[in-house]
């Protein structure tokens, strides 16, 4: 009962908010009397708060003054390119960055994607508001996120660097070790992982402390809801994004409460800079999406309960998931000192369980006096760590002349291909990469094949 709870108290809130509105308007207003009372501007703050306070934020847009464009989409997730096709973008290199499905938006990582427009083609996972998604297009859990990030590397592979910025991590470290461990020739070349939370036996904070302190039942009784009508997703059990918004204020209430005092102040005072950045920032981290229940609850048993990942019993459509196997992708481990949602070592593990991966090939950073907001956006993000990607990732390149020729076997050896509906066919005599067809086909070893949906949740 608690979203159609949720959605009343906004509709019954409407009047209210418009009359808010329109008091600050008529306090802002030169030509109206009571503009000149010394009170005006007090009520006029005061009106702005409230309704900011109560409105229902929507999905910002990136707003970075270049093209944007879909390359890839299915019902829980599409892909945003950056910049209008051209010799020039595509001589650069490719790099997918992996959102978080956390309950923010992608524009979330706006910031980290400004900052490699210049140097590379950029690419980032644009996540669906399950609330959106119909019940018809099924379920979308923890191994379905693992086959999109499969599909995503061979869509755009070949040399593609990732970028996984927190919860990602382990499913983006999840799909390289089953590609490794199936010799998968699209394997991406260089994977960045910022604040992931790889191992969260490591430095517990008060995120893991919850987890298991709740336990699964609590966390399936107590957060998980069904879409109300007037959606798309009617019916759909979801976690709904307004109570990962209250989880998200709660941890830092007090830092909350006085930015939104602080703002009060700015706009009594005038002050329209502070302000506005205030509205940037908020317009943002108020602006939330629900996630499907089994990803949600997957999620919270198999990576912050029962840590499989780093035991090495986790398991992807029952295939082990075992990052010995990872051999070719080069890895960069990148945390924040002050970091308190995903604590100090538990990114780092992932350099440490990648056993067969020569050290060479592995980068760490550390970044003094960040948060987790700090790790990718911001000015410490783009001084200190963005230089230090950007090495890495020119690094783990090499020249093609030492690159071995790539080897395609017979269609029944790649079933990591097959099962996720790619059809395989051999270079020609012109291509330097197997022709990888993002067509929706499912091909058996005797070579027949049937259109399947298009959707990863197979």
């Amino acid at each position: 009962m608690l979203y159609p709870l949720y959605e009343a108290g906004h509709l019954m809130l409407a009047p209210m908010r418009l009359a808010a509105e329109a008091t600050r308007l008529a306090c802002e207003n030169p030509f109206n009397p009571f503009f000149y009372a010394p009170q005006s501007r007090s009520v006029a703050a005061g009106c702005e708060m409230f309704e900011r306070a109560t409105r229902v934020y929507a999905k910002p847009a990136f707003g970075l003054g270049v093209p944007e464009r879909i390359v890839w989409e299915r019902p829980f997730c599409r892909v945003i390119a950056f910049g209008e096709p051209s010799a020039e973008l595509e001589a650069k290199p490719k790099l997918l960055i992996v959102s978080p499905m956390s309950g923010h938006y992608a524009t979330l990582l706006r910031g980290t994607v400004e900052v490699f427009l210049d140097s590379h083609q950029v690419f980032i996972t644009d996540w669906i508001d399950a609330r959106q998604v119909p019940a018809s297009a099924g379920r979308f859990g923890l191994d379905d996120y693992i086959d999109t990030c499969i599909a995503l590397f061979t869509e755009l592979g070949p040399d593609l660097h990732v970028a996984a910025v927190c919860q990602p991590s382990v499913p983006v470290l999840a799909a390289i070790a089953r590609m490794e461990a199936e010799d998968h020739p699209l394997v991406p070349r260089s994977a960045v992982l910022m604040g992931g939370p790889v191992d969260t036996s490591r430095s517990p904070t008060a995120v893991n402390a919850l987890a298991q302190e709740k336990g699964f039942a609590w966390f399936e009784r107590h957060c998980i809801h069904t879409v109300p009508p007037g959606y798309p997703g009617m019916g759909r059990a979801v976690y709904p994004g307004f109570l990962q918004l209250a989880g998200f204020m709660g941890m830092n209430l007090e830092r909350h409460a006085d930015a939104h005092h602080a703002m009060f102040d700015h706009l009594v005072r005038g002050d329209g800079d502070s302000a506005a950045r205030h509205r940037a920032f908020y317009d943002e981290y108020l602006a939330v999406m629900d996630l499907t229940a089994e990803f949600y609850l997957e999620t919270i048993e198999r990576v912050f309960i029962r840590h499989d990942l780093p035991r090495g019993t986790l398991r992807h459509h029952g295939e082990p998931v075992d990052l010995g196997a990872i051999r070719r992708c080069h890895l960069m481990a990148v945390e924040g000192e002050k970091d308190d949602i995903t604590g100090l070592g538990q990114t780092r593990a992932a350099l440490d369980l990648t056993v067969n991966l020569p050290e060479a090939a592995k980068s760490y950073h550390m970044q003094p006096g960040a948060g987790h907001y700090g790790i990718f956006n911001g000015s410490r993000f783009r001084q200190d760590i963005v230089p230090l990607v950007k090495s890495f990732m020119e690094r783990s390149l090499r020249p093609a002349a030492m690159r071995p020729a790539p080897v395609v076997p017979a269609p029944d050896a790649h079933p990591i291909l097959l099962r996720r509906g790619f059809e395989v066919r051999p270079p020609s005599a012109s291509s330097e990469r197997p022709i990888v067809l993002p067509e929706p086909v499912l091909a058996d070893r005797h070579g027949a094949s049937e259109a399947i949906p298009q959707r990863i949740a197979l």
